[in-house]
C-alpha cells in the first residue's frame, strides 16, 4: 500500500501564496514579489519589523511621510478618538470644526501670503487641484486662454493624469501617453559639473531661462503656470542650483505666470524650513503638500493659496451658488484633520523641524563618506534628503533594483528610483540611527 505524499509542511505555504495574489500592488514588480514578497509586521519609531521579527531601519521616512517616527501614540488616540464622535461628513455644504482648525494651523507654517488651504487626499490630488485653481484663476481675470503648463525633465508631481502630464518621466508616457496636451518641459538641473555637490550646486541656474524660451515660443500669456519642486525628490534629490528658483519667479512675474511650487515631498521640514520656499527663499503662488502633514497616519494633502487667488475665484461666483466646481468625498476627512492636527502639536512641541534642521550637517557629511564605494557615481544632498547614484549595469535600474533586495535582507528600508538610492530618514534620528544607516548601506553598496 503507498504512502500519500505529505500536505501538511507545504499547504500553509501554497495558502500564503495564493492569499497574495488578489492585491494588485502600486509600483512594484508584482510577479516577482509575490513570489519573494518582503513584508512589514509592524512599526514603531525609527524601525519596521517584519513578520519574523526582524529590524529593518526606515531611512526614507515610509515614503517621505514619518517625520515624527512610526506608530505615534498622539496620532493614533486622536484618530481613535475621533471615529468615535464623528467619523464622517460630506465636504460639499457641511463642514466639520477640525477642517477649519487644521487650515489656520497650516497656514502658521506656510510662506507669508498662502493663507488658504483646500483640502484633498494625496499629493497626486493636490497637483491636479493646483492646476485647477490656476485654470480657474486666470478665466475669471478673463484670460482663459492660458491654457498651457509648463514642467521640468526628471519631475514627478503624482500619477493622476495631469500629474503624469507634468512629470518628466518616461515610463508614464510609454503606458499612459501625454496624459494632457500643452505641457511642456524644461531642462532638468542634474549638471555634470554638479556632482558630488553638498546643498545648492553653483551651475545650472541659467536652465530657468527655458521658461522663457517657452513664454517667447508659445506666447506667456497663453501659460496658465509653472510647476516645480523646489528639491526634485522622487528623481533621486536635485537640489536646485543657486539662482534658479528665484529666476523663476522673476520670469513667472513677467509674463503672469502662476508659480506652483510641489512640496509634497520637500513640505514640513524637509529642506531645513518649514517649506522649501523658506528654505530657498522665495515664494510661489500655490503650494502642494502631503506625506508628513498627517506623518502618513492619514491619507491627506492640501494645495495652499495667495489669499487674493482665492477671493477672485469666489467674488466671480454666484451670490448664492459653488464657485469652484471641485472637490473629494473625503476632502478634509474628520480622522484625516484629527491626525493633521496631532501633528501640528508634535511639531511644535517637539521642534521637529528645528531638529532636522541642525542634524542637517551632519548628515549631509555622513552619507557623502559613501563617495569611496566604487560603485558610486554621484552624491546629492539637501536638507535631510540625499540620494546615492549608483554606475548602471547593463540596463538602467537593474542594478538599483537589485540593491533594493539587498537592502531588505540587511535591514534597511530606502526609497529608490532607478539606480539612485534615496535617503530621507525620520526627524527623530539620532546619531546611533545614523550611523546604522550608513554602515548598513556601505555594506549593500559594496557587495553590488
Amino acid at each position: 500500500m503507498g504512502h500519500a505524499e505529505p500536505q501538511v509542511a507545504t499547504a500553509p505555504a501554497a495558502a500564503d501564496a495564493q492569499a497574495r495574489q488578489p492585491y494588485w500592488m502600486p509600483f512594484s514588480p508584482n510577479k516577482e514579489f509575490k513570489a519573494e514578497p518582503k513584508m512589514f509586521a509592524r512599526a514603531k519609531g525609527m524601525y519596521f519589523y517584519t513578520p519574523e521579527g526582524k529590524e529593518v531601519i526606515d531611512a526614507s521616512a515610509g515614503l517621505f511621510c514619518v517625520a515624527a517616527g512610526h506608530c505615534r501614540e498622539e496620532i493614533a488616540s486622536a484618530v481613535y478618538e475621533q471615529l468615535q464622535t464623528l467619523d464622517f461628513t460630506a465636504p460639499f455644504l457641511r463642514a466639520h470644526g477640525k477642517a477649519f482648525e487644521l487650515a489656520e494651523r497650516v497656514t502658521q507654517y506656510t510662506p507669508k501670503g498662502l493663507n488658504r488651504v483646500f483640502f484633498v487626499n494625496s499629493g497626486s490630488e493636490a497637483v491636479d487641484t493646483a492646476m485647477k485653481i490656476a485654470l480657474a484663476y486666470h478665466r475669471v481675470k478673463g484670460q482663459p486662454q492660458r491654457q498651457m503648463f509648463v514642467s521640468r525633465e526628471r519631475a514627478y508631481h503624482g500619477v493622476n493624469l495631469g500629474g503624469v502630464a507634468l512629470a518628466g518621466m518616461v515610463n508614464n508616457r510609454r503606458t499612459f501617453g501625454l496624459g494632457l496636451a500643452g505641457v511642456h518641459h524644461m531642462r532638468h538641473t542634474a549638471l555634470p559639473q554638479n556632482k558630488f555637490v553638498k546643498g545648492q550646486p553653483e551651475h545650472g541656474a541659467d536652465l530657468a531661462d527655458d521658461l522663457l524660451r517657452f513664454c517667447n515660443l508659445y506666447g506667456g500669456e497663453n501659460i496658465a503656470a509653472c510647476f516645480v519642486e523646489p528639491t526634485a525628490g522622487s528623481f533621486g534629490c536635485l537640489p536646485p542650483p543657486k539662482g534658479y528658483l528665484n529666476r523663476l519667479r522673476e520670469i513667472c512675474n513677467q509674463h503672469g505666470i502662476l508659480l506652483v511650487f510641489d512640496e509634497v515631498i520637500t513640505g514640513w521640514g524637509r529642506m531645513g524650513a518649514p517649506f522649501g520656499a523658506q528654505a530657498f527663499g522665495v515664494t510661489p503662488d500655490l503650494l502642494t503638500m502631503a506625506k508628513a502633514i498627517t506623518n502618513g497616519a492619514q491619507p491627506m494633502g492640501a494645495v495652499a493659496a495667495r489669499q487674493d487667488i482665492y477671493d477672485d475665484i469666489t467674488s466671480a461666483g454666484p451670490a448664492k451658488g459653488v464657485e469652484f466646481f471641485h472637490g473629494y468625498t473625503y476632502s478634509a476627512h474628520p480622522a484625516s484633520c484629527a491626525a493633521g492636527l496631532a501633528m501640528m502639536d508634535i511639531f511644535a512641541k517637539e521642534k521637529l523641524m528645528e531638529r532636522a534642521a541642525a542634524m542637517s550637517p551632519k548628515f549631509i557629511d555622513a552619507i557623502h563618506s559613501l563617495q569611496d564605494c566604487t560603485v558610486v557615481t554621484d552624491i546629492r544632498s539637501v536638507g535631510l534628503m540625499a540620494a546615492v547614484d549608483v554606475a548602471v549595469d547593463g540596463t538602467p535600474g537593474a542594478r538599483g533594483h537589485e540593491a533594493q533586495k539587498r537592502l531588505y535582507d540587511a535591514g534597511l528600508n530606502l526609497k529608490s528610483t532607478g539606480d539612485a538610492l534615496i535617503v530621507a530618514p525620520p526627524f527623530v534620528m539620532d546619531d546611533r540611527h545614523l550611523d546604522e544607516i550608513v554602515s548598513k548601506l556601505r555594506g549593500v553598496l559594496k557587495g553590488l
